[in-house]
C-alpha cells in the first residue's frame, strides 16, 4: 500500500522557481499549500547517486530531516539511446560553465556527438522524471515517468527550459520549445510522474 499524504503543507526540494509553480498548480485541487527549498534557506545537497532515483532521494530526504516537513523532490534528465543513454543523469552537468549552466551548449554537444559516430534517424530518446515524497521518519514512495521522443536539429522553440528546443515527443510536430508550457505539463515525463504521485498518495 502506499503512504497517503495527509497534511495540508509540502515542501519541495527545489531551488527551481518553474518547477515550484508547476507543482503548486498541480496540488492546488488537493488543499495542499507548497513551500520551496529557497524560501526554507535549505542548501541543495550533494547529488552524488548515478541515477535519478538515487538523486531524489537524496534531496527528498535532506529537505524532510531538515524541516520535519515531508518532501517532494524530482530528478529528471534525457537519456539519447545512440550515445548509451547519455548524459541521463548528467544533463545538467552537460550544459555547466564557470558562468552558469549554458543548454545551448549542452544540446550542441548532443547533436555533434550524433553526428560524430552518424547516428541513424530518428534518433530516439526520453525525458525522465523520477518524484521520490519523503517523510521525516524515512519512509518515502517512488514515481517514475518517461516521455519518449527524438532528437531534432536545428533548435526550434524558446519556450520550456534544458534541452526542449530539440525534443520532439512522439505523436506531435512540435518540440517542447516550440510547446505552451501549460500544454507541455499536460503530456511531459513530470505529468506522468505526478500522476502516479497523485494517484498514489493524494487521492
Amino acid at each position: 500500500m502506499t503512504r497517503k499524504f495527509t497534511g495540508d503543507r509540502l515542501l519541495v526540494a527545489t531551488h527551481n522557481q518553474g518547477k515550484l509553480e508547476e507543482i503548486a498548480h498541480l496540488l492546488e485541487p488537493y488543499g495542499v499549500s507548497v513551500v520551496g527549498a529557497a524560501e526554507m534557506n535549505l542548501p541543495e545537497p550533494e547529488e552524488t547517486e548515478t541515477t535519478f532515483v538515487g538523486n531524489a532521494r537524496i534531496k527528498a530526504h535532506a529537505a524532510a530531516q531538515a524541516t520535519g516537513l515531508p518532501a517532494l523532490s524530482d530528478d529528471s534528465g534525457i537519456e539519447i539511446d545512440a550515445l548509451n543513454g547519455a548524459p541521463g543523469v548528467y544533463t545538467a552537468d552537460w550544459a555547466e560553465t564557470p558562468q552558469g549552466r549554458d543548454f545551448v551548449m549542452a544540446m550542441t554537444r548532443a547533436h555533434d556527438e550524433l553526428e560524430a559516430m552518424n547516428a541513424p534517424h530518428p534518433r530516439s530518446a526520453r525525458f525522465c522524471c523520477t518524484l521520490v515524497l519523503a517523510w521525516p521518519d524515512g519512509h518515502d514512495e517512488v514515481f517514475p515517468g518517461v516521455m519518449e521522443g527524438k532528437i531534432v536539429w536545428p533548435m526550434r522553440g524558446d519556450q520550456g527550459h534544458g534541452y526542449d528546443p530539440v525534443f520532439q515527443p512522439n505523436g506531435h510536430d512540435l518540440t517542447f520549445g516550440q510547446m505552451d508550457r501549460w500544454e507541455k505539463n499536460t503530456i511531459s515525463h513530470r505529468a506522468d510522474a505526478f500522476r502516479k504521485l497523485v494517484a498514489g498518495c493524494f487521492d
